[in-house]
């Protein structure tokens, strides 16, 4: 089958390398998680003994639906259309003299693996601001209910993640639909919520994942993974649970904390999607 990556390539190979270096300059930068951040077992362990059991269960139900998106990607997975309808957009807002490629049968996913970085990045960049906006809203808005409303939000903010990686995949011409990609969406969803050893574990085991047959890939390992992040989110979710005791400062707490989770996936979906499209580009033009 023929690559659609060799016939259009928007990007020369100095370009791409300067970009694979910002990236990875990006990689170099990457940061250890707070110590707030580490310590946040302890006030969770606490006061889950005060939470109602019946909320821990519901609670635990939504993760488990959640982690049948692995599997079966159910309800968690997003429609392409309104992401690519976004694309198409910036595409036409940025479109350029020499740009060849072919929107008059509508946009698909494989056409946006053809399409020039800039308007991948600009349309990432604009689905993770407004998806920061709504995370905000989301965590001041449960935070007003105090303790109870976690069994909402917890749920809530994993599966707005799950999305928005979701969208950024379709931005760099990725199938979410497809098995191997949500594998991709956790490691991505892991990678934002892990201390800096898991970010350099990911990373590793992510660095040839642009050239590798996916099908190659460990789903066991995978399902680890998932499980990590679940415990982290809900480690992290201790002070939250904290801060929810006090009125004023449930809402505060609750719309940064939800900022900061979304801006942490986003991120770094963006920078692992688009290092895995600019390797690809690179790989076509040698091939080529």
């Amino acid at each position: 089958m023929k690559n659609p990556e060799q016939d259009h390539l928007p990007e020369t190979r100095n370009e791409l390398l300067q970009a694979l270096h910002e990236i990875e300059s990006w990689e170099v930068e990457q940061k250890d998680l707070w110590f707030w951040e580490k310590i946040g077992r302890f006030p969770f362990q606490v006061l889950d003994r005060l939470t109602p059991k019946f909320l821990n269960k519901k609670i635990g139900e939504a993760l488990d639906e959640l982690g049948n998106y692995l599997q079966a990607g159910g309800r968690y997975l997003i429609s392409e259309k309104g992401t690519l309808r976004d694309i198409e957009d910036v595409h036409l807002r940025n479109r350029v003299e020499g740009d060849l490629t072919d929107l008059t049968e509508g946009l698909t996913i494989e056409k946006v693996g053809t399409l020039p970085l800039l308007v991948m990045d600009q349309t990432a960049n604009e689905i993770v601001q407004n998806r920061l906006n709504l995370a905000t809203i989301q965590g001041a808005t449960t935070g007003i209910g105090g303790i109870l409303t976690l069994a909402i939000d917890i749920p809530a903010i994993l599966g707005l993640s799950l999305k928005t990686i979701q969208e950024i995949a379709i931005c760099y011409g990725y199938d979410p639909k497809d098995k191997q990609e949500r594998i991709f969406t956790i490691k991505c969803l892991q990678f934002s919520s892990s201390d800096i050893v898991g970010k350099k574990a990911i990373l590793e085991e992510l660095a040839d994942y642009a050239s590798t047959n996916k099908k190659d890939v460990q789903i066991i390992s995978q399902l680890q993974g998932w499980r990590e992040v679940f415990a982290t989110y809900r480690d992290n979710w201790g002070w939250k649970k904290l801060f929810q005791l006090i009125p004023i400062a449930g809402i505060l707490f609750g719309a940064w904390i939800n900022r900061g989770t979304l801006k942490d996936v986003g991120e770094a979906a963006k920078m692992l999607y688009r290092k895995r499209r600019i390797l690809e580009r690179l790989h076509a033009q040698k091939d080529g």
